[in-house]
């Protein structure tokens, strides 16, 4: 195929500005306004990809982002992207592409071989009719066929641009910046409504750019389109978004679309301050969608081969860019797009030969003369090795054929509205016998209420058409608003057009099987064929024909394929078209990248680090953090380079014989308000909380419907009608949901209220026998004598001359207080607890030395030794259930069911492995017999029966020994046993506690 430059007066390039790029290394040289596409072709580029299944070579098809076959690599390192359409590619200079097929190289694929020799392997369905047996090889097939699956490479460094977010809310979105989307944005805001219009390419105007012969008030499509583009640019009411591609469309009228805001800049030139791209999120009163259409191919013999276009791609590339793209020229189609085309390229010098297919057609007077035409004939097929040589014509009434030597093939069968939009609420568009197309409703009382369509997307087929059905839908849109329609529509000069003819397959006069693969779908090599065995295979809906041949799964979405593949099941069934319909259109209309999908949502934005007022305390002192449920905790704080058992070994000591202290702020906290908040906590929780005294804690269980254990606190009672709830720090904000949809949904005459309150407070835990001592130095106006001031107390008072709450309760089984201040004073009351617990060595501890502590007292920590399937009683915690209170709470009637009630369920217990210096790894499998052969490679010979598994276990300091926590199947049943956890391949030998308590199991420590 030969290309040349064309620079007519429709041409939207600038012709005196010279742009150098790359393509799979080699440069070449483009003009302002090119697409990669339209450069290449310029320079008469043929070959561009390999096909997925046959590795067939493929080269560009279309102008848009329809294109199944350009896929390029753009740019490289940390700016790379896999996958551009060249046909959307806008070209800057310096611009670096490659291709993303073909292996080892794009002349010579492997894959292309194996199609060429292996046909009937890839039948449809081939993958699971085929590389089933030996099952060994299967690991060796896989290998093979990733080598050979998807396209481009994923890239290798983090993205060195960054992307964002808006939101809109308007009273009109246009989808489509064509004649009908620039009409209806205009009148509409010239009534007065805010407006948003949005247009996947550079430039406004859509088809108006690319038709040089049609006239509007005396104007150009493209002078037209500019002064339409102009009018809307300088109305007060109007927003216009170019490079902005609206891919999804939800319900309650959000739009989804995405702005490329630099990928047309050259990168050294990109402004760091600016996202490379945009997620528009729109809310929209009424959506407008002015999408147009798609022109479809036929089908014939070859019809894949480099140098084969659909026919508005040639007008395209030689209108608006100025690209002519060969001197001998075929063209085959069933409508009058065919003679418009052979028009322009005639003009512009090419030698041209028509082959109309329709019976009853007529040569147009508009045609120049020398253009030949074959009426009722074809393409039967197109030949050439690696691009067009040759078209072998044939006419469809005595079947006879003949062959032309040319260089660029083309071809129209019709056009396919762009109905994907509409549809993604699973709306099914409508076949329209007249359009010859899926259509979507085209007045305004058949839309949805929020919806509405018009141009070439409801089927208009020419200019007027589209005028015509624009302007009554305005008139009864705008009528519906209570406004006048003022709609000002332009005067159109265009060619009248003939009656099309439905036709998909052009016939080769071969009998089945036997002629050249014609393909419907080029990503994936689908032919005409395919499709006709797989409904004699009795795939007879065409999900499942999609599913079968794979058409419509490629890159493009099927948006040259897909109705081309409807219409060819519909005959294989002889069945009407309209019965077959369409697959179900599905978000994205085009790729998006996961980078805008992300937004800012990335790195602390997308999973955020917090942290409480006291964490530049925590950093001064060397802790190590781990993230629990957002939140930056203490770890461990390691001194004259412990590791982490030494750093925990010491803080454990330092709780239990002197004082510790803790931060304890990621705790979750809700405030309950309100004359009910008693009756909502009896409902919430599985104890009773009517008779809880201002001034006293009580611990709680919440249980879910099911009756397990979802999360567990201490609440306590500030006033009558306050209540302060504590919650697991990773359970805070789904504990919230859960007590606003009871109340919201379940009990709403509940006079009640909650409000998180975690960030309003810092919380400080001191602990150890001397915590009293500590907090005594620092509160003049609260008595801590164990008389005045018992355990699960709390009381207001100051500390550090500091107002604050203290509530004296303990995670530890220690004599612990916890200070509540407002956060701001974290940092503050910290260091001042330090200062006054120096004299007692007062020691920070983590969130390990809380898990060792909490162990050796046998409390549970929610999440791990829980996951779901566990009740009160499952966790030896009967006494927290009210069973006989008079009302009922969340999961009570669950607790009495057959199989939660039976005795021999999965039974919380503790543990003491019998080296006291192992460790169990906790998740280790537990198993009643330790002679069991460990599994090798290669199997099992007989199943080994799981009583359970360890879900806490740590080495005590305190004590000496390993200690351990674990569901046990009839635990409690098993005191004494020996039992056997299994893990990483060794067994540990245990026996079953008479009690999970290990340290001061009758309290005396936390009530001193």
């Amino acid at each position: 195929m030969s290309a040349k430059r064309i620079l007519k007066p429709s041409v939207q390039v600038d012709g005196q500005q010279s742009l150098t790029f790359e393509f799979d290394g080699k440069t070449y040289s483009g003009l302002q306004g090119d697409t990669l596409a339209s450069a290449l072709l310029a320079n008469g580029v043929k070959a561009l990809a390999r096909s997925y299944k046959y590795g067939r070579l493929r080269g560009i098809m279309s102008a848009g982002a329809e294109e199944p076959n350009a896929l390029v690599q753009m740019e490289s390192g940390a700016y790379c992207t896999p996958n551009i359409k060249a046909t959307q590619a806008e070209l800057y200079a310096g611009l670096n592409a490659n291709r993303t097929s073909g292996w080892p190289s794009l002349q010579f694929d492997v894959k292309g071989v194996i199609g060429s020799v292996g046909k009937d392997l890839m039948a449809p369905g081939f993958y699971s009719k085929t590389f089933k047996w030996p099952a060994k090889m299967w690991p060796k097939y896989e290998n093979v066929i990733r080598q050979f699956a998807g396209f481009g490479s994923t890239p290798t460094q983090a993205d060195a641009e960054w992307y964002d977010h808006l939101h809109h809310h308007v009273d009109v979105l246009v989808v489509g910046g064509g004649l009908a989307g620039l009409q209806a944005a205009l009148n509409c805001a010239n009534n007065g409504l805010q407006v948003l219009l949005v247009d996947e390419q550079a430039q406004l105007g859509g088809w108006l750019l690319s038709d040089a012969a049609s006239q509007f008030n005396g104007k150009s499509g493209a002078e037209y389109a500019a002064e339409l583009a102009q009018q809307l640019a300088e109305h007060a009411k109007v927003t216009v978004l170019t490079r902005t591609t609206a891919f999804a469309l939800h319900d309650h009228n959000l739009v989804q679309a995405v702005e490329l805001l630099q990928d047309h800049i050259p990168i050294r030139e990109r402004n760091a301050q600016q996202a490379r791209q945009r997620l528009h999120r729109i809310r929209a009163d009424k959506v407008i969608l002015a999408a147009g259409a798609i022109e479809r191919p036929l089908v014939f013999g070859n019809n894949d081969l480099p140098g084969v276009f659909t026919v508005s791609a040639a007008q395209t590339y030689l209108n608006r860019y100025g690209v002519l793209l060969g001197e001998k020229i075929a063209i085959c189609g069933n409508n009058d797009e065919i003679y418009l085309a052979a028009r322009d390229l005639a003009l512009a010098g090419a030698e041209v030969v028509v082959a109309d297919v329709r019976k009853h057609s007529k040569v147009p007077s508009f045609l120049p003369r020398q253009v030949k035409v074959l009426l009722h004939s074809g393409i039967a097929q197109v030949m050439g090795k690696g691009e067009v040589s040759a078209v072998e014509f044939i006419d469809l009434a005595n079947k006879a054929k003949h062959t032309w030597q040319c260089e660029t093939v083309l071809s129209s069968g019709g056009l396919s509205p762009t109905v994907h939009l509409y549809c993604h609420d699973t709306s099914r568009p409508i076949w329209d016998a007249a359009a010859m197309a899926f259509i979507v409703p085209k007045t305004y009382a058949a839309c949805k209420a929020t919806v509405c369509n018009v141009g070439a997307v409801t089927g208009s087929k020419t200019w007027q058409q589209a005028i015509e059905q624009t302007q009554a839908v305005l008139i009864d849109f705008l009528g519906s608003k209570g406004l006048q329609a003022a709609l000002a529509m332009p005067q159109v000069r265009e060619e009248s057009q003939q009656a099309m003819e439905l036709a998909v397959r052009i016939p080769d006069g071969l009998p089945a099987g036997k002629g050249a693969k014609a393909f419907v779908d080029y990503q994936n090599d689908v032919t005409a064929e395919d499709i006709k065995i797989t409904i004699q295979e009795n795939y007879r809906h065409v999900e499942h024909v999609k599913r079968y041949t794979a058409f419509g799964f490629g890159t493009d979405q099927g948006k040259l394929s897909s109705v081309n593949s409807f219409i060819l099941t519909a005959e294989a069934m002889g069945a009407p078209i309209e019965q077959v319909s369409t697959t179900t259109y599905r978000p994205a209309y085009t790729p998006v990248s996961l980078g805008v999908l992300a937004g800012l949502d990335a790195d602390n934005t997308f999973d955020p680090e917090r942290v409480t007022g006291m964490h530049q305390c925590h950093q001064s002192r060397g802790a190590a953090f781990e993230p629990v449920g957002q939140w930056l905790r203490p770890w461990y704080f390691a001194k004259n380079g412990e590791d982490m058992h030494a750093a925990v070994n010491r803080e454990c000591l330092a709780a239990r014989n002197g004082v510790g202290v803790m931060d304890a702020s990621t705790l979750g906290k809700i405030q309950i308000d309100g004359p009910d908040a008693r009756e909502f906590l009896n409902r919430i929780y599985s104890n009773a909380w009517s008779k809880l005294e201002p001034g006293k804690c009580r611990y709680g269980l919440m249980l879910n419907e099911n009756g397990m254990v979802m999360d567990d606190g201490v609440t306590a009672c500030i006033n009558d009608e306050q209540f302060y709830m504590t919650t697991t720090t990773g359970g805070a904000a789904n504990v919230l949901s859960w007590l606003e949809r009871w109340h919201q949904t379940e009990w709403p005459e509940l006079k009640v209220w909650m409000t998180s309150v975690t960030d309003h407070w810092g919380t400080i835990a001191v602990v150890g026998p001397k915590a009293r001592q500590v907090l005594q130095k620092l509160c003049d106006d609260i008595d801590f004598s164990a008389e005045a001031f018992p355990f699960m107390d709390w009381k207001a008072g100051t500390v550090a001359g500091l107002p604050a709450r203290v509530f004296r309760v303990s995670f530890s089984g220690e004599l612990a207080y916890e200070i509540n201040v407002e956060s701001g004073y974290g940092h503050y009351v910290w260091e001042q607890v330090m200062a006054a617990g120096a004299e007692f060595d007062i020691t920070p501890y983590g969130t390990e030395t809380m898990h060792v502590l909490r162990a050796e007292k046998g409390f549970i920590i929610v999440g791990q030794d829980t996951d779901g399937s566990n009740t009160p009683i499952d966790l030896g915690m009967a006494w927290a259930v009210g069973m006989k209170k008079p009302y009922s709470f969340l999961g009570k009637r669950s607790l009495s069911r057959s199989d939660t009630a039976r005795d021999d369920r999965k039974h919380l217990v503790g543990l003491l492995p019998v080296d006291p210096h192992a460790v169990i790894p906790e998740g280790a499998q537990i198993i009643a017999n330790g002679q069991v052969q460990v599994p090798k490679a290669g199997g099992y010979d007989a199943p080994v029966p799981l009583l359970g598994h360890i879900t806490s276990s740590y080495y005590s300091a305190f004590l000496g020994r390993s200690i351990a926590m674990a569901v046990v199947e009839n635990g409690r049943n098993r005191i004494g046993e020996t039992l056997y956890a299994y893990a990483r391949g060794n067994i540990i030998a245990f026996k079953v506690a008479d009690s999970s308590v290990f340290v001061d199991a009758k309290g005396e420590r936390q009530h001193a």
